[in-house]
């Protein structure tokens, strides 16, 4: 049964667009073509396909209006947060058209051979599975790295977001990708295990949920695939005695509703000492009230609409059983009548495990509060969770934060400040959050055959033959 794929409007319910999913044969022309496209374009200059990534940056910053306005239409972000989504994936084409060559130049290691070095080749074809809460970045931030590389990249998007599949294909098209070398498949999650048994196809990289990570984690081991792993996080955001108090919740209320809270790298649990946790559960209540929620294409609302009826009904019921097992509920909670899949800024206090709130990831506008009473507590409650992608954590002391950054189970800590993703940067979690890196020197070299070269010396006299 294919998965249907179509353009509906989460602020309304309309079904805009409907797509037919790609026919057995289309999708085997595609991979073909793809095939076929990387044993020409593997041999093209770094220079060359950086210039390609530069018209790129060029492209999304010229269009980028136009651009946040598919997304939001698509998936229910922002509008303001949909433009600077575009924003940001012209800064990654451009952070690897500026240092691709760089960071793929072949590096000397002193040897006993005549000359020894290590080469970065390109792999071939890599199928990105990716989905709609960043529809644009989480294709560029594996796209940009991948085609600097010299490699090609089949687009296995979200069924939800098919418009933003499309316009990414074509934007790489019109910066002068040639043919095949970046396309978008349409097609459902059933053509997925064929795709990872297609020789052809070199590796593949996952953004999704912990279940699609085990579902394309083991296709992909069946194949000897290399896989990169981006999945789940329900993220701890600590916050202690000497913490900026204000700084903290300012920035508490901008991670948690980040793209109406659908982010993996959201702040979920918040961990406050019990010294503050009255102060910071009143300023921070207050806040979420005062957020506005409505039309995401209004520039005036803080959080739109969750991408489907699907996640918004899941929402609700996480929140619900969460309740049931004991916390408290401070506002919000349930979804708002009416079209359109809204759910209000919501925050529990007084929360327990087991339940959806403090073991699961809640992807939406609803934050977790808990109390603890010292550091230590703070750090294994942090832990105590099968995630470990990112934490934020705020202290003004130097002994807590060194503490907090070596003992924290994640794949990045930002102290005093909110996790983001950044090209500079590499990204990706440990444990049930993946495994693998994307973006800086880290996410190119993902996705290249790291090829030892040893090169004997010659011994021999000058003008003797090789052999007597």
């Amino acid at each position: 049964m294919n998965t249907a794929i179509a353009t509906i409007n989460p602020a309304t319910g309309e079904t805009l667009e409907t797509f037919e999913p790609l026919s057995s044969t289309a999708l085997e022309h595609k991979v073909a073509r793809a095939y076929a496209a990387f044993r020409s374009f593997r041999r093209t200059e770094v220079a060359d396909r950086a210039a390609r990534l530069r018209r790129a940056a060029e492209i999304l910053e010229a269009e980028k209006e136009q651009l946040g306005r598919l997304m939001t239409l698509e998936m229910g972000k922002t509008i303001g947060a949909a433009i600077a989504e575009a924003q940001k994936c012209a800064t990654v084409c451009r952070f690897y058209a500026d240092n691709a060559e760089r960071l793929l130049a072949p590096e000397e290691v002193a040897t006993d051979a005549g000359k020894s070095y290590v080469a970065f080749q390109p792999l071939g074809p890599v199928l990105a599975i990716m989905p709609w809460n960043f529809p644009f970045w989480q294709v560029f931030r594996f796209a940009a790295p991948a085609l600097a590389a010299g490699n090609v990249g089949l687009l296995k998007h979200a069924s939800n977001v098919p418009r933003c599949a499309l316009a990414i294909e074509d934007i790489l098209r019109r910066a002068g990708f040639p043919e095949g070398v970046f396309q978008a498949l349409l097609v459902g999650t059933e053509a997925v295990p064929r795709l990872l048994a297609d020789p052809r196809i070199a590796a593949a990289t996952l953004t999704g949920s912990e279940n699609a990570g085990r579902s394309v984690g083991a296709h992909a081991g069946k194949h000897l695939k290399k896989v990169v792993l981006e999945l789940g996080g329900s993220d701890p955001f600590i916050v202690l005695p000497s913490a900026d108090l204000n700084a903290a919740v300012g920035t508490a209320i901008k991670s948690r509703i980040i793209n109406n809270g659908q982010s993996c790298i959201a702040a979920k649990r918040f961990i406050v000492h019990e010294s503050i946790v009255p102060e910071f559960e009143q300023r921070f209540v207050a806040a979420m009230r005062r957020l506005r929620v409505g039309d995401p294409m209004d520039p005036s609302v803080d959080v739109g609409p969750l991408a489907t009826p699907q996640i918004a009904a899941e929402l609700e019921e996480q929140v619900r059983a969460s309740v049931a097992a004991g916390a408290l509920l401070l506002t919000g909670g349930k979804r708002l009548k009416g079209p359109g899949n809204y759910f209000p800024p919501t925050v529990l206090t007084d929360v327990r495990s087991p339940s959806p709130a403090a073991d699961d990831e809640l992807f939406g506008p609803v934050a977790a509060v808990f109390r603890v009473t010292d550091i230590d507590e703070a750090i294994y409650m942090a832990n105590s969770t099968r995630f470990g992608l990112g934490a934020s954590v705020w202290t003004r002391d130097p002994a807590e934060r060194e503490r907090l950054i070596d003992e924290i189970e994640a794949g990045q800590v930002f102290v005093n400040g909110m996790v983001v993703s950044d090209p500079r940067l590499p990204f990706g979690g440990i444990k049930m959050s993946g495994h693998g890196r994307e973006l800086s020197s880290y996410g190119l070299r993902e996705f290249v055959n790291i090829k030892t070269v040893w090169i004997a010396k010659d011994e021999r006299p000058r003008g003797l033959p090789a052999t007597e």
